[in-house]
């Protein structure tokens, strides 16, 4: 085949690595124990995942494009885990939402009165909204942090004000 008819840039460029979740500028890394859990439990992964491409002696490209990829997100989780700071959240005071608290808001109005939403704050590699974890740098979490039972907090959800009022908190991984 014809040197005219192979893309050299492609092999040129360099993998991306996919980003981890986004921690703002000098903002500390706090982790839940199940958080701090999951980003070894990932490390392991990586590792082991690593060590099957390095086995892998079919295409030397590919290869070594996946490993570029997988040392990237090692490294990153590495730095991730070492930035850790492990919050006990059974530690935090009961009638307060802080940081791993499991909190139930009611709408008051400018909403749905009535509407009821619960959530756990966590770290921002154990956020998931399919399982209503929401990370501490949240808009809305960062709205009721500090918060006492029975408080009513303003949200800001897009152009609309929402009052709502804290009427449960738990530290136990739910309420």
């Amino acid at each position: 085949m014809s040197r005219g008819f192979v893309k050299e840039d492609d092999a040129q460029q360099p993998p991306i690595v996919p980003p981890r979740a986004a921690l703002p500028p000098n903002t500390p890394n706090y982790v839940t124990p199940r958080g701090l859990e999951l980003l070894r439990e990932e490390l392991t992964t990586l590792e082991a995942e690593r060590a099957q491409a390095e086995a892998n002696r079919d295409n030397d490209a590919d290869r070594t494009r996946l490993l570029s990829v997988f040392n990237g997100r090692i490294s990153a989780l590495n730095a991730r885990l070492a930035s850790a700071k492990l919050v006990e959240p059974r530690t935090q005071p009961a009638d307060e939402v802080r940081f791993g608290a499991t909190v139930t808001l009611r709408t008051r109005s400018g909403g749905k009165a009535g509407f009821e939403r619960t959530f756990t704050i966590v770290g921002v590699d154990e956020a998931s909204v399919a399982e209503g974890k929401v990370a501490f740098v949240a808009p809305v979490a960062r709205a009721v942090q500090g918060a006492r039972l029975g408080q009513q907090v303003t949200l800001q959800l897009g152009p609309k004000a929402e009052v709502v009022e804290v009427v449960a908190i738990g530290y136990d991984g739910g309420l």
